[in-house]
């Protein structure tokens, strides 16, 4: 093992002791709680970018965030692991929202953004590629690669928000009790998260419904 890498990680050992001493010795029945059981209110889908914490970012604790996060954030009905992940939190632990939240800088975009090869990244970024050509009005005309990046960020986004919305867990939560579902953005140069405009008109909720509320 290298030894930079095991030094890491017996620091990392070691300050995980003096946290769970201090919270005990300020909190006593802290973990006793955190051990009977879970509720939090949020499902956060995310980057599995380094830089961007959710439960840090959002000042919460153990047990407030259940998390999903891969690689750019990508919301697919497609992929098994995180339709269980979203259907646990919303149907079982009945979350009062669920977040889903790109991040500027996103290497992930950046990546789809290029015309290189990617290896066996490619067909995870496939639909990042397919926003980008079907925004490319939208994003040939900006000035600088990280303002392609950040418009790219927000695309995926709201294309992620719309498959959350389609999913037949959400919608009955939606319907039944209030849930709502965000996007996001955390601009790690400056440690703020914004708000996306992911509203539908009512047409388009009349026609999701029309097609996916039906298997709910």
């Amino acid at each position: 093992m290298d030894h930079d890498e095991d030094n890491i990680i017996h620091r990392a050992l070691e300050l995980n002791k003096k946290w769970a001493q201090d919270i005990y010795q300020q909190q006593p029945e802290y973990f006793k709680k955190l051990s009977s059981g879970q509720a939090p209110e949020i499902l956060w889908i995310g980057c599995s970018d380094s830089r961007v914490p959710e439960t840090t970012i959002l000042k919460l604790g153990p047990g407030d965030v259940f998390v999903l996060r891969n690689i750019a954030n990508l919301v697919l009905a497609s992929d098994l692991s995180a339709q269980c992940v979203i259907e646990y939190a919303v149907k079982h632990l009945k979350v009062k929202h669920v977040v889903l939240c790109g991040h500027t800088g996103c290497g992930g975009v950046k990546g789809a953004l290029g015309d290189q090869s990617l290896g066996m990244l490619e067909a995870w970024l496939y639909e990042i590629r397919a926003i980008r050509q079907q925004n490319l009005a939208q994003l040939e005309p900006l000035q600088s690669e990280d303002e392609r990046i950040t418009k790219l960020v927000e695309l995926n986004v709201q294309r992620g928000v719309s498959v959350l919305k389609s999913n037949h867990n959400i919608i009955a939560a939606v319907r039944d009790r209030g849930l709502q579902v965000h996007g996001l953005v955390f601009d790690i140069a400056t440690g703020e998260l914004r708000e996306l405009n992911c509203n539908e008109d009512d047409t388009q909720q009349t026609q999701r419904k029309s097609v996916f509320e039906a298997i709910s």
